[in-house]
């Protein structure tokens, strides 16, 4: 079957632009695949993952699975990554990973709405993804690792005295917002640095400009005004 390569027991199914897994992936890999890649397609369901059952990781980086995403019980998958999909309600989603995968460990969802962070909307900044990851680990308390991060002690402290108030408030996006937007493929690497012929560094810039609006200290008070 072209595109389809299998080595072992890791099943890829890459880059094929389908929108369901086709039936006879299932028939023909299913009983045995422990490893199952399916990045860069166009899946708008899970449906044909059941035939999976003995699945311990599952690869679904640039899909198109968003809030009705719908997982079968896989209490074998330890490791679960959906960057770049168009996932927006993470609280569902993490209630819905508790129950049909228990013995999750490794999770990545960078470069969904759901995930805040500056890979999604520049509004978003460092304390919201803070919150975002107390949150996650609050309701998925097993992880050890989130969004190629080790999950620290101190956070799985603060997510179990803080995470239940740390809930990530689902966003409204309008329809010309998800219109409009263009598609790309996710990727952590600076823009600059993406061009395979450019081999010049990329330095980081920090956008945040400290005006002193909130320090009294920062006022200069002239003679007449004393």
């Amino acid at each position: 079957m072209a595109g389809l390569v299998v080595r072992g027991v890791q099943v890829s199914y890459i880059g094929q632009d389908c929108r369901e897994i086709p039936e006879h992936l299932g028939r023909d890999c299913g009983h045995f695949a422990k490893r199952l890649d399916l990045s860069f397609n166009l899946l708008r369901s899970l449906e044909g993952l059941s035939a999976f059952r003995s699945l311990e990781e599952l690869i679904l980086d640039n899909n198109q699975l968003g809030d009705d995403l719908v997982l079968p019980g896989l209490p074998r998958l330890h490791t679960l990554t959906l960057n770049k999909n168009r996932i927006t309600d993470l609280e569902y989603l993490l209630d819905h990973l508790a129950e049909v995968t228990p013995a999750l460990e490794y999770l990545s969802l960078l470069g969904n709405v759901a995930c805040p962070n500056e890979l999604v909307s520049l509004e978003k900044d460092e304390e919201d993804y803070k919150r975002y990851r107390c949150f996650v680990l609050y309701k998925l308390p097993n992880l050890k690792f989130l969004d190629a991060q080790k999950v620290t002690r101190q956070e799985r402290e603060e997510a179990l005295v803080r995470g239940a108030f740390m809930k990530v408030v689902k966003p409204k996006a309008s329809s010309e917002d998800v219109a409009g937007s263009p598609e790309r493929h996710y990727t952590p690497l600076p823009s600059a640095s993406r061009e395979l012929t450019s081999h010049q560094g990329v330095l980081g810039k920090c956008r945040y400009v400290y005006y002193g609006k909130n320090s009294e200290g920062n006022r200069f008070i002239r003679d007449d005004q004393l």
